[in-house]
């Protein structure tokens, strides 16, 4: 495992993360706590240091998980979690996939959401806290990013950051959070298929000559970019990606096998598309959806198979832009994608 410093701090990551969407929500598959520990823990002996939570994850059982996996060894771990949705709401607990609970970014509330999962996490800071799913009136609270700062100076939490999702898109908060704020992390979707809009606001923190370092979510596109799927595969009843349209699955897989020259007898697909991810240096770390131990070591040892050549990022690259000659329907973003809308 490698590792990666976060700029203009000593937030130090290892360039593969865990993101515990996938142990403690129940949209990927449901695991008892034992098995979430388990798989946490593996993940530490294979180098793994940065672990990504949510208090909205399983109503602050991410959290929790991370403080039974790894209370004993705190200082060797990196932990971020969010905050901004309000998970005492009284639909909380009958919350579905990925239907949105009320939002709250008030100084009163960040501050009872940031001790509640400090409780849980059972730690005294958090090293980066994160908006979750920021709109473009967070970006624009100057309250709001002092507050951060505030924290950050009485030690509760070691740096911050915005979190973007869960569908693509939310353009304009990723770019003003770079251009505008100088975040110090932002967490995208991104990946070899689903490049918009994270090309865009990885340009706009060169141009902007801005100190923040990414973190990606989803960079397997779903699962679509482990290349196991098939016309025949059929998702479990509680598998978000089963309401996803036909269309989504049958022109992914086409996809997909314009890039099985990335495969090699020693580098799986599914390891190439994190090694894809890496060649970018603003890019810390990267987190994989982890079901399961074999997929945890698959995707953990990304960086020990051979590096992608010049010639294989030019050859995606050229694909990307051509949409790897499929027809299909635009992508429905969220957030904001126009400017003319940031100013309605």
């Amino acid at each position: 495992m490698k590792y990666r410093t976060y700029p203009n701090s000593a937030v130090r990551v290892s360039e593969v993360g865990f993101g515990l969407w996938t142990t403690s929500t129940g949209w990927w598959g449901q695991k008892s706590d034992d098995e979430a520990i388990a798989l946490l823990r593996e993940a530490y002996d294979l180098g793994i240091t940065f672990f990504d939570a949510a208090d909205t994850y399983g109503n602050g059982r991410s959290e929790e998980q991370l403080a039974k996996a790894f209370g004993d060894r705190r200082e060797r771990v990196v932990y971020a979690t969010k905050f901004g949705y309000d998970i005492s709401s009284q639909n909380a607990n009958e919350r579905r996939g990925q239907f949105e609970l009320p939002q709250d970014f008030s100084p009163a509330f960040v501050r009872r959401a940031l001790e509640a999962s400090l409780r849980r996490l059972q730690t005294e800071y958090v090293d980066i806290y994160q908006m979750h799913n920021a709109r473009m009136a967070q970006i624009e609270d100057d309250a709001l990013w002092e507050l951060l700062e505030d924290l950050k100076r009485e030690g509760k939490i070691r740096t911050y950051g915005v979190a973007l999702g869960p569908a693509i898109g939310w353009l304009f908060e990723g770019l003003d959070a770079v251009v505008e704020r100088n975040c110090p992390s932002l967490q995208i979707i991104w990946n070899a298929l689903e490049q918009f809009p994270g090309n865009e606001q990885i340009r706009a923190a060169y141009d902007a000559h801005a100190q923040t370092g990414f973190m990606i979510r989803v960079p397997h596109a779903s699962g679509m970019l482990e290349g196991h799927y098939t016309q025949e595969t059929v998702f479990a009843e509680n598998d978000h990606r089963r309401h996803r349209p036909r269309s989504w699955l049958v022109n992914g897989i086409k996809k997909v096998e314009q890039l099985r020259f990335l495969e090699l007898p020693n580098r799986t697909l599914g390891q190439a598309a994190i090694q894809w991810l890496l060649k970018e240096p603003r890019v810390m770390t990267v987190l994989p959806n982890v079901y399961d131990s074999a997929q945890l070591r698959e995707f953990a040892t990304a960086t020990e198979t051979p590096a992608l050549t010049g010639d294989d990022i030019l050859r995606v690259e050229e694909l990307y832009a051509r949409n790897f000659g499929i027809d299909e329907e635009p992508m429905s973003f969220k957030g904001t994608m126009k400017r003319d809308a940031v100013n309605a």
